[in-house]
């Protein structure tokens, strides 16, 4: 069996193994791989892993081998399913293997804006509170997050891992949901709509997936709501925000900051919107990719593909 990896440096840029894999087939590592080269390097795979690369209808009908795709990820929009269930060929994913370490961002960018750590030692560094008077010295608005109130859109397993940690803080919490009332951490309200959360919280944390119905869901409208001096965190798909909204709402002041470590287009293109605000912080979205979460994800991509091999399924998404 040939197993053929597309985009594997995002996964493994030379920090990890790919050992456990050889035992269950031919092995054919690419770090990346152009539409153009697609169907030249996968064209006699049993069994192709990808992460972005696309597998569309044109694609997956064009190997006939193919029997098996392994999304190196826990989104898989990358792959057309309906095409892949006409073939029969299992689709699996990996959900779940980042939820602490996306969790973690969302708290690195929320104490980023309310603390200002780099700015404050950077200051220290050129010589600006050397040239204080005074033996303190700050030039932003820092916050207490004790008493603030988070809102949380989707409460998945991170959802609910940024809840924990915000109770940890005193924060209070709240959340967009389907899930009963009933079911929430407890300290966790359920808000009444979206609308109420984003009028009703100073932070507003993104954790939902990206639908026709999500698409761009922060928007002017909802922008105009927030309270003024909100926080705005998105660490899970840059499509949920329309960002000429958001870079007005930040220009105008209306909003303390917004932390995003995903955008609609990644790498972003130079003229996007949200480029060179002082008041945006952009991480390129490496929330999952803590060398933990990495380790979790390849464990689980061998487990899924073992479990296949023996005729059981793990984690696959084609219902």
């Amino acid at each position: 069996m040939k197993i053929v990896v597309l985009d594997g440096y995002a996964l493994n840029p030379g920090d990890l193994s790919w050992e456990d894999w050889k035992p269950l087939g031919e092995l054919v590592v690419y770090d990346r791989t152009s539409p153009d080269e697609l169907l030249s390097r996968a064209g006699d795979a049993e069994v192709l892993l990808t992460n972005k690369t696309v597998l569309g209808e044109a694609e997956i009908e064009a190997l006939p081998a193919l029997q098996y795709i392994g999304v190196l990820a826990t989104g898989y929009n990358v792959v057309d399913l309906q095409a892949a269930r006409k073939r029969g060929i299992m689709v699996t994913n990996i959900p779940a293997y980042s939820t602490e370490s996306v969790a973690q961002m969302v708290f690195a960018h929320i104490l980023n804006i309310s603390q200002r750590v780099g700015h404050y030692a950077e200051e220290v560094h050129t010589g600006v509170w050397s040239r204080q008077a005074d033996f303190c010295y700050w030039n932003t608005p820092l916050l207490e997050l004790a008493g603030k109130r988070l809102g949380i859109v989707g409460l998945g397993h991170t959802g609910q891992a940024v809840a924990r940690i915000a109770l940890g803080f005193g924060m209070q919490a709240c959340a967009c949901t389907s899930k009963p009332a009933g079911q929430l951490l407890p300290g966790v309200e359920k808000a009444v709509s979206v609308e109420e959360l984003f009028s009703s919280c100073d932070i507003v944390s993104l954790h939902c997936p990206l639908t026709p119905d999500t698409a761009e869901m922060v928007n002017e409208s909802r922008l105009s709501r927030m309270k003024r001096g909100a926080i705005l965190i998105n660490t899970a798909r840059g499509g949920l925000v329309n960002e000429a909204d958001l870079a007005k709402a930040l220009k105008e002041g209306r909003l303390l900051g917004a932390g995003l470590d995903v955008l609609s287009t990644e790498p972003p293109r130079p003229d996007n919107p949200l480029l060179g605000i002082p008041n945006c912080y952009i991480t390129p979205h490496i929330a999952w990719a803590t060398r933990e979460a990495r380790m979790r994800l390849m464990r689980q991509a061998v487990e899924n593909l073992k479990a296949w091999k023996s005729g059981k399924t793990i984690n696959n998404v084609i219902k």
